[in-house]
């Protein structure tokens, strides 16, 4: 593998990590609604997803999903289920004003937080499939196959924390500028309605 493959690939990944999606709006939700403290565990959470989804669609997952259309609208469902889960959740938690952070509930613990990052990523069947179709595209047939999906792995795993993160920074420097409660609980509701909104268009999505 050259150099100019490596940096075509990097620079490929970048800017599709950078379209907003179910994922990149979760973390923006929770860190305008929970602020900085959020960013990390959510990062942890996309970067896991990632490896998750990868991992899967090197093992064949990723070709079972495009050749079963039962297979991908099961992983479908489930996965806007969970959108809609926590849009409901997000909606409902409302807003709190004030310098002071918000108390940590179960909901709102920073494994929790990375664990729903990590299923959204995950439970997005679309994302297999992608790194199926994405991938094959710049590796090198004679060159080491392992190798190269280890190089390709690390760099888009690197640049989907460091994107999340990204996002999740600047939401929370967003919510410092508004911290009264019906900012904050306007922020949750619209927030959770996109996330209801996601989920509800996925599966309107045809499956092809």
């Amino acid at each position: 593998m050259t150099f100019e493959t490596w940096a075509a690939f990097a620079a490929a990944s970048a800017v599709l990590l950078v379209i907003p999606g179910p994922t990149v709006l979760l973390v923006v939700s929770y860190a305008l609604g929970q602020g900085l403290r959020v960013a990390l565990p959510m990062a942890i959470g996309v970067a896991l997803g990632d490896f998750t989804a990868m991992t899967l669609s090197m093992i064949g997952v990723g070709a079972l999903l495009a050749a079963s259309a039962t297979a991908f609208t099961v992983v479908k469902w489930l996965g806007a289920a969970y959108l809609i889960y926590l849009g409901v959740r997000l909606w409902r938690a409302g807003g709190g004003g004030g310098e002071e952070p918000q108390p940590r509930t179960a909901a709102t613990r920073p494994g929790r937080m990375l664990a729903h990052a990590w299923l959204v990523t995950t439970l997005n069947p679309k994302s297999i499939v992608f790194f199926v179709a994405f991938l094959p595209q710049f590796l090198d047939p004679a060159g080491d196959f392992l190798a190269q999906l280890l190089i390709f792995q690390a760099t888009f795993l690197v640049l989907a924390f460091a994107n999340a993160f990204g996002y999740a920074a600047l939401a929370a420097r967003a919510r410092r500028l508004a911290q009264r409660p019906g900012v904050l609980r306007a922020v949750n509701r619209v927030g959770g309605t996109a996330l209801m909104g996601a989920g509800v268009a996925s599966l309107a999505m045809r499956t092809s």
